[in-house]
This record gives C-alpha cells, sequence and structure tokens, in this order.
C-alpha cells in the first residue's frame, strides 16, 4: 500500500465497517489499545444510567428479581460462550481473572491430589503475565512446600517440563508482551498425554482470536472482559469449565453464591450443581449490566471475520512500519506467521517508553511494557485500515523529529 486512499478505500469495503458507529470514540484519538483496556460501547452510558436510576433508583433490591440481576452471571457467560468455543452454561462472567484463576487451580489440584497424590508440580511459562505466577506461587505457599512451581522459558521446554509429577499446566494462549499464540489444540494434547490437566488464560485471546475448548478438549480457563469484550475498567473476569468436569471440581473458594440453594442460609456449604459452583460471593451488578453492551455487538458478526480483519490490520501495520521506518532502530518480537500471533503487535526500541509516550501526547494510544517493548493491539470491531496508516505516519514523525527526547516523556507515569 503507498497512499493513505488506498486505506480508505479498504475501509469502505469492510464488512464489519457498520460496527464502528456501534462505540463512543473520540474524533481526536487513534486508539490501538485494545488488548488492554477496549473503548465504551455506545450503548454503555444509557445502560448505567437504567442501572442506576430505575433498576437500582426505583427497583431497589427488587430488581434482584425483577431485573434479573440474580441470573445475570450465567446469561452474561451464555452469551460469551460461542466466542471461546464453549457450550451453554460452561461459563460464567464473575469476580476478577485473578480470583477465578486462584478457583481453577485450587479444584484442578484437589481433583489430581485424589487422581495421583505423586502429582504437586504446577508448569507455567516464566514470560507469562506475571499475576498468573503469583497467584500459583500465593496458592502453593498456602500447604507447606507440598507443591512446587516450575518454570519453562521456552515453549519447546514443556514436554521435558511434563513430569509424571505435574498435575497442571497453566498457559497463557496469547502472550501479554510479544502477542505469541500458542497452538492451544496441540498442546492440550501433548499435556494430556502426559497425565496432566491444562488451563488456559484467555486474557488476549477473548474476542481477538477464535478459540475453541470444547473442540481442543481443554480442562478450565480464565479470562477478562475488559480488552477486546469491552465490558469497561476494572470489569469482571470469567470462567469457563466443561461440563464433564464441572462436579468433579471442587473450588476453594466457597461462598454463598455458589451454593445449590443461595437463600436457605444453610450453614453447611452444598456446591451448586455445574458452573453455578464457581460463583463465590455477592456480584458488582453495575459494571457487570455493562459488559453486555460490548458482548451484543458480537452477536452481529463471528469469530472468523473478527480474525480475518485482524490479520489484515496487523499485516498492513508490519508492511507500513517496515516501509516507513526502517531507519530507526524498532524491531518486531511479534511472530510474523498467522498462526503465532494473536491480535496485537509489539515492537522494540532502545527507548521505547519515551516513544510511546510521545505518540500518546499526539493522540496515538498504545502502551509500553518493560523491557523495551511499544505495544499496539488492534480491535477489528473499531479500528479502521486508515487509523493503520495515520498511526505509522505518527510513529515516523515523532521518529524523524525526535520529539520523543522532550524531558516530559521520560517522566515515568504509574501505568504505561
Amino acid at each position: 500500500m503507498n497512499t493513505r486512499e488506498e486505506a480508505l478505500a479498504l475501509d469502505a469495503a469492510d464488512p464489519l465497517a457498520p460496527l464502528r458507529a456501534q462505540f463512543a470514540l473520540s474524533p481526536d484519538t487513534l486508539y490501538l489499545n485494545g488488548n488492554s483496556l477496549g473503548v465504551p460501547p455506545a450503548a454503555a452510558a444509557q445502560r448505567a444510567q437504567v442501572v442506576i436510576a430505575a433498576e437500582w433508583g426505583e427497583g431497589l433490591i427488587r430488581s434482584w428479581n425483577t431485573a434479573g440481576w440474580f441470573t445475570l452471571t450465567k446469561r452474561l457467560g451464555n452469551k460469551l460462550a460461542p466466542l471461546i468455543g464453549a457450550a451453554h452454561n460452561e461459563v460464567v462472567v464473575t469476580d476478577s481473572i485473578s480470583v477465578n484463576l486462584f478457583k481453577l487451580l485450587g479444584a484442578a489440584l484437589r481433583l489430581q491430589k485424589q487422581r495421583d497424590p505423586k502429582r504437586r508440580v504446577i508448569v507455567a511459562e516464566r514470560g507469562d503475565f506475571p499475576n498468573d505466577l503469583y497467584i500459583a506461587q500465593g496458592l502453593i505457599s498456602q500447604f507447606d512446600g507440598a507443591y512446587e512451581l516450575r518454570l519453562i522459558d521456552d515453549p519447546s521446554e514443556l514436554p521435558a517440563a511434563l513430569q509424571p509429577d505435574t498435575a497442571v499446566a497453566m498457559l497463557t494462549h496469547v502472550n501479554y508482551r510479544n502477542g505469541a499464540m500458542h497452538d492451544m489444540a496441540a498442546l492440550t494434547q501433548l499435556i494430556h498425554q502426559k497425565g496432566a490437566l491444562v488451563l488456559w488464560d484467555l486474557a488476549h485471546s477473548a474476542g481477538a482470536v477464535p478459540v475453541d475448548l470444547n473442540g481442543v478438549g481443554a480442562d478450565g480457563a480464565v479470562g477478562c472482559t475488559y480488552k477486546y469484550l469491552n465490558g469497561g475498567p476494572g470489569a469482571p473476569g470469567f470462567v469457563w469449565v466443561p461440563h464433564r468436569l464441572q462436579n468433579a471440581f471442587e473450588q476453594p473458594l466457597s461462598g454463598w453464591w455458589g451454593h445449590r440453594a443461595v437463600f436457605t442460609m444453610n450453614p453447611v456449604y452444598e456446591p451448586d450443581d455445574g458452573i453455578g459452583r464457581f460463583l463465590c460471593g455477592t456480584q458488582p451488578i453495575v459494571s457487570m449490566a455493562l459488559i453486555e453492551c460490548g458482548l451484543d455487538v458480537f452477536l452481529q458478526t463471528d469469530m472468523q471475520a473478527v480474525r480475518d480483519k485482524s490479520l489484515a490490520l496487523t499485516d498492513l501495520f508490519i508492511e507500513q512500519v517496515e516501509a516507513r521506518c526502517d531507519e530507526f532502530p524498532l524491531r518486531l518480537v511479534t511472530p510474523r506467521e498467522h498462526a503465532q500471533r494473536g491480535s496485537q503487535l509489539s515492537f522494540t526500541h532502545p527507548h521505547g517508553y519515551e516513544v510511546m509516550q510521545a505518540l500518546i501526547a499526539r493522540g496515538v494510544i498504545g502502551d509500553y511494557r518493560e523491557p523495551q517493548v511499544l505495544r499496539f493491539g488492534f480491535t477489528p470491531l473499531y479500528t479502521r485500515y486508515a487509523d493503520v496508516w495515520d498511526a505509522v505516519e505518527a510513529l515516523r514523525d515523532v521518529l524523524v523529529n525526535e520529539t520523543w527526547r522532550a524531558a516530559e516523556f521520560a517522566a515515568r507515569v504509574a501505568v504505561t
């Protein structure tokens, strides 16, 4: 592509283009950070007003019944399920991804202990989002050295790490830093052959790439709704467990919402049948309600169409960066192969932080991760081909004129 007009022509022919109008986008911003926080659906503000003024303000506590608050977790889960290859009543939207991972990991370890007490090792990648490793470390610290976290530095090390003592492999489908994507089907099969269970983190997958959890035979998954699903900052996450394992899993956070009969107020915990047992405490209804606005947009398309545009956008960005910024020390660290990358692109630059801050000051919003990584996320529901062209033009200008050298761009902010 040689001109912006060609990018505009692609936008004119884009079958997903009409969905862009369903998001509240600033005309002064090129937003390439949907991999960290999605933009608000246009319907979200009105939905929040209804929840606060009518359902809460007028309905008050009656709205747990009359407005469907009590069943919202499962309703949202069933709307999300097709995006990740899940069946009806296999997903609930609840709690944070951290809490949900704690639940799943605890349940998987308990089940493996019943099957084979020698299996006491969790295998994970050192380069995964640190939060997942922290959750595993915190969980195993409660068992006085009975469990171990075994870290690998490269996927090629996974077969050797899966020993007879491995209970669970905890893997992230799309890496948060470099956007590399695992072959979920192949790794799930390998892990099962070694007698271990596999839990997948879909934080950078759900709503970005096609996922088929049941098709690959996975054992559990967690994810968040505030990235590509556009659920809002800090919106609750989700947990998936296949029907075949739901009642075999005993999750450690046995809160009252996971009871089979919540309002009997029985002092003895009895887990709900099915996915309901993965609930814990009272749900944050205002933020939960907004998630539905984002999910409803996905009902108007399918994940293959989303994936096709994602690959086209990211291919174009790579092509344009390499054609127009080739004299600068930018290095692509995301795999070029379609099957090996998600919907983000990561480039390193010796002054990556400063370059990203200069871009943000220009209204081109990506983000930064150590070490030296500029991340650009592409959300096909609202990202345009012209946005790609304009973002690369801004990047070139920042590099050519070295505006990133301004002292203000070196000052570190709390959230990068």
